[in-house]
C-alpha cells in the first residue's frame, strides 16, 4: 500500500506529521524530534575490529520549529539561534520522504575545525511494538529493548563479553567484539506497526529501539533523507522495501544440484575428495577451493595469498580438471576479496598504476591483516574499479571458474584518502557495497549472469542490488547463541528483513581458535540445516586439523548425502521461492510472521522459520538433543519425513518432538501444490 498523503499540522508548542493518518514525526519543545550539535570521534582499527569513541561535545535540543508558508517544510532551531536546520516533506513513488539541510547561522562558526556533526532524531514508538532490520544482526531477531551502532567490522569472536571465548579473544587480539558488530549493518528497520524507516547515510550511527515510546536515531551527520515506507501487511512492506533497495537475480541452475564441497589442498585431493563423495551418493554442485591461489601460515591458522591468480604450483592441472568437472556437471569456485597482498603481481600492478587507497602522507596505505599486509584497491576511481573488475572476470571466470567467495570489505582506515575525495569516515560503510558493484561488473564482463555466482559476508546499503547471495561470514564451530549455529539462522531472519533474501552460512562453522573444535555432531546438524536453506556449502574452517569434516568418517559422508539428496530434489520448490525473491523479495528463509501474523509469538520467534510458503524448519540447534519444542501455525502440518500428520488445530502452539539425526523436525502445510515434489525429497534421502 503506498502512501497516498501527509499531513503537517500545527500545534501549540510544535507539529505532527501523519502519513495516511499514521504518526511518522511528532514535535514539541519538551519532546523536541531533532538535536544537533559536536563531537569528536576516536576509532582504532585492529585487524578489522574497531575500537570506537565519541567524545560528544554538545548535543542541543532544536525545540522550536516553524511550519512553512509552503506547507511542506518545517524550520527547527535551537533557543538562542546556535542550531538551526530545514526539513522539507513529499510523497515519492508512495514513500515519504523527509529530506534535511542544515541552516547556515552565524553562530555556528564557533564550531571547531576537527568536530563532526552529531544529529539525533527522535520518533514515535508503540510500547507493543517489534523491530527487526538494523542490517545483519547475530544476536537478536526483534531489536526492540536494545541499541545498535551500525558500523561494518569484523563480526567478532563469540561476541558476548560474558562468554570465555570472548574474553580471551578480546586479551588476544581486541577481536571480541560484542552483540552489535555486524559485517552488514544498515541504517533501515521494519515495524510491526506496518512501516519501515531507512536514514539515507553512510556516517556512523547508533539506532536506539530500547524506549517505550520513542525509538532515537544518532549520526555523525545530519542525513541528507529519512525515507518511510508504508503497508497493511508485512510481506507487503518487504515488497516495497526491497523495491527500493533492489532485488537478487535468480540462482544459476547448477546451484540447486546438490551440496558446494569446500576442498582444499591442490587439484589431486579434490579430486580425491569429490569421487569419494560421489561414490558415498553425495550430490555435489561444486567444489569450492579458496587456496586457489596458494597459502601463508599464520599464527590464526592457514591464511591464503591473497593474489587473484592461480597458482599453478599448488593446484597443477587446474584448468584442464576444471573443464572436466563441468562437463561432468561439477562447478568450480574460488575465493577473492577486495585487497591485494603486498609482494605479490596484483598488488604490484595496481601500485603501479596508482590504484591503490592512499595514506595522508600520499603513501600506498598497506593495512595489517595479522601477520601479512595487503593494498586496498580504491574503488572510488573508475578506472581502478574497472582494472579491478577486469582481472577478477579474467582470472576467474574466463579461466573456467564458476562463482567465488567474495570476501572482507570492512576494513577501510578512517585515515585514508580516497581518490574521489569521499571522507574514509563517510566511505568506511559505504565499502562493502562498492565492493558488491565490483563483483557484479565482473560477471558482467564475462557475460556470465547466468552462470557465476559470488557470495558475500558484507554489506551496507545497495548491497542488495549487487550481490546475489550472502553468506553469514565466521561463525564460532560451537553452538553459541551469539556466535555459533543459532546465529547462523537468526542473521537469515534478519537481513531478509532489510530486503537481502538470499542467505546461508558454512557448514560446521568457521573461527577454531581458544580451544574451541568442530564435533561430528555439530557438523551434522548443521549440514541438516543448510538442506533447508538456498545453498549448501561446507568448509573446513580456518584450523581444518582440528575440526570435523564432512568426509571424516563414512557415517558422516552419509549422513552429507542424505542432506545433499533431499535439498537437491527440492530443486523446483527451492527454485520458485528464489523466483518469489526477485519478483516481490519475499526471502527464501521467512520469519514465521510473514505468513501467521496472528501469532503474537511468531514476532520474537527466532529459531525456526518457513522454507518458502510451505514448508516449516525447526532447526536442531543444542548440543546432545534428541528432541525440541516446535511451534506451530495455525492448520494441518505434516511431518516431512513421515507424511504423518504432526499438528492441526485453528490456533498455533507448541508441541516437543523427537529430533533424531538425520530427521531434523521439517514439517509441510497440508494441501501443498509442491506435495509430489515433498515425497520425492523424502524419498531420495533413503537412496
Amino acid at each position: 500500500m503506498a502512501i497516498n498523503n501527509f499531513t503537517l499540522t500545527r500545534t501549540a508548542d510544535g507539529f505532527i506529521l501523519k502519513a495516511d493518518g499514521r504518526v511518522a514525526l511528532a514535535h514539541s519543545e519538551k519532546e523536541p524530534a531533532l538535536y544537533m550539535g559536536t563531537g569528536e570521534a576516536r576509532i582504532a582499527m585492529h585487524h578489522g575490529n574497531f575500537d570506537i569513541e565519541d567524545e560528544l561535545r554538545e548535543l542541543c535540543p532544536l525545540s522550536r520549529a516553524e511550519i512553512g508558508a509552503d506547507g511542506v517544510s518545517v524550520r527547527f532551531f535551537s533557543d538562542g539561534g546556535r542550531w538551526g536546520a530545514t526539513m522539507r516533506v513529499s510523497i515519492e513513488q508512495g514513500r515519504l520522504a523527509l529530506r534535511f539541510s542544515e541552516e547556515s547561522l552565524a553562530s555556528t562558526a564557533t564550531h571547531g575545525a576537527d568536530e563532526g556533526r552529531r544529529v539525533r532524531i527522535r520518533f514515535p514508538a508503540e510500547s507493543r511494538e517489534h523491530v527487526y532490520g538494523c542490517g545483519e544482526q547475530f544476536s537478536y531477531f526483534d531489536l526492540r529493548g536494545r541499541r545498535f551502532p551500525l558500523w561494518t567490522s569484523e563480526q567478532g569472536v563469540g561476541r558476548n563479553k560474558s562468554t570465555r571465548v570472548t574474553h580471551e579473544a578480546d586479551l588476544n587480539d581486541h577481536a571480541g567484539g560484542d552483540y552489535w558488530w555486524t559485517f552488514f549493518p544498515q541504517p533501515t528497520f521494519a515495524s510491526s506497526e506496518g512501516y519501515w524507516l531507512h536514514a539515507d547515510t553512510s556516517a556512523y550511527s547508533v539506532f536506539d529501539f530500547r524506549r517505550a515510546r520513542a525509538h532515537e536515531l544518532y549520526f555523525w551527520e545530519l542525513p541528507s533523507e529519512l525515507l518511510i515506507g508504508q503497508a497493511e501487511t508485512m510481506p507487503a512492506l518487504l515488497e516495497d522495501l526491497s523495491a527500493y533497495f533492489g532485488r537478487q537475480p535468480a540462482l544459476p541452475e547448477w546451484t540447486y544440484r546438490g551440496v558446494i564441497l569446500g576442498i582444499q589442498g591442490g587439484t589431486e585431493v579434490c579430486e580425491t575428495k569429490l569421487r569419494a563423495a560421489q561414490t558415498a551418493g553425495v550430490p555435489v554442485a561444486g567444489i569450492w577451493a579458496q587456496d586457489w591461489e596458494g597459502i601463508n601460515i599464520t599464527s590464526f591458522g592457514q591464511r591464503l595469498r591473497w593474489n587473484w591468480v592461480w597458482n599453478a604450483d599448488r593446484y597443477p592441472g587446474l584448468d584442464r580438471a576444471v573443464a572436466r568437472w563441468k562437463s561432468e556437471g561439477t562447478r568450480f569456485l574460488v575465493y577473492a576479496n577486495c585487497y591485494v597482498g603486498r609482494g605479490w603481481s596484483l598488488c604490484e600492478e595496481a601500485a603501479a598504476r596508482g590504484y591503490l587507497v592512499k595514506k595522508p602522507s600520499g603513501e600506498d596505505y598497506y593495512v595489517d591483516f595479522g601477520e601479512f599486509y595487503a593494498g586496498i584497491i580504491d574503488l572510488t576511481n573508475p578506472q581502478a574499479f574497472d582494472w579491478f573488475a577486469g582481472e577478477l572476470s579474467k582470472n576467474i571466470l574466463e579461466f573456467g571458474a564458476s562463482g567465488w567467495m567474495a570476501d572482507f570489505g570492512e576494513y577501510l582506515p578512517t585515515d585514508a584518502v580516497l581518490y574521489d575525495g569521499t571522507p574514509a569516515l563517510l566511505a568506511h560503510n559505504l565499502w562493502p557495497a562498492l565492493w558488491a558493484r565490483c563483483n557484479a561488473e565482473a560477471v558482467k564482463k564475462a557475460h556470465a549472469e547466468k552462470e557465476a555466482l559470488f557470495f558475500m559476508r558484507a554489506g551496507f546499503t545497495g548491497s542488495q542490488r549487487w550481490c546475489p547471495m550472502m553468506w553469514a561470514g565466521d561463525q564460532n564451530v560451537d553452538w553459541s547463541n551469539d556466535d555459533g549455529l543459532p546465529s547462523a539462522v537468526r542473521s537469515a531472519l534478519g537481513l531478509a528483513m532489510c530486503g537481502h533474501g538470499l542467505h546461508h552460512s558454512d557448514i560446521g562453522g568457521y573461527t577454531t581458535l581458544y580451544g574451541m573444535h568442530r564435533t561430528k555432531e555439530l557438523f551434522m546438524r548443521w549440514a541438516e540445516h543448510a538442506a533447508f536453506s538456498p545453498l549448501m556449502r561446507t568448509h573446513e574452517g580456518n584450523r581444518p586439523k582440528d575440526n570435523w569434516q564432512f568426509d571424516s568418517d563414512a557415517e558422516t559422508l552419509a549422513h552429507l548425502g542424505r542432506m545433499a539428496r533431499v535439498h537437491a530434489t527440492l530443486a523446483d520448490y527451492l527454485r520458485a521461492a528464489v523466483a518469489e525473491n526477485a519478483a516481490r523479495g519475499m526471502p527464501v528463509m521467512r520469519p514465521l510472521f510473514l505468513a501467521y501474523p496472528e501469532d503474537e509469538r511468531a514476532w520474537t520467534c527466532d529459531d525456526e522459520y518457513l522454507l518458502g510458503p510451505d514448508m516449516l524448519v525447526a532447526p536442531v540447534m543444542t548440543e546432545g538433543a534428541h528432541s525440541r519444542v516446535v511451534r506451530f501455525p495455525r492448520g494441518e502440518w505434516l511431518d516431512f519425513w513421515s507424511g504423518a500428520r504432526a499438528w492441526a488445530a485453528e490456533l498455533p502452539g507448541d508441541l516437543e518432538l523427537a529430533a533424531p539425526l538425520g530427521a531434523p523436525p521439517v514439517f509441510i502445510r497440508a494441501g501443498s501444490p509442491w506435495k509430489a515434489t515433498f515425497i520425492a525429497a523424502r524419498a531420495a534421502a533413503d537412496r
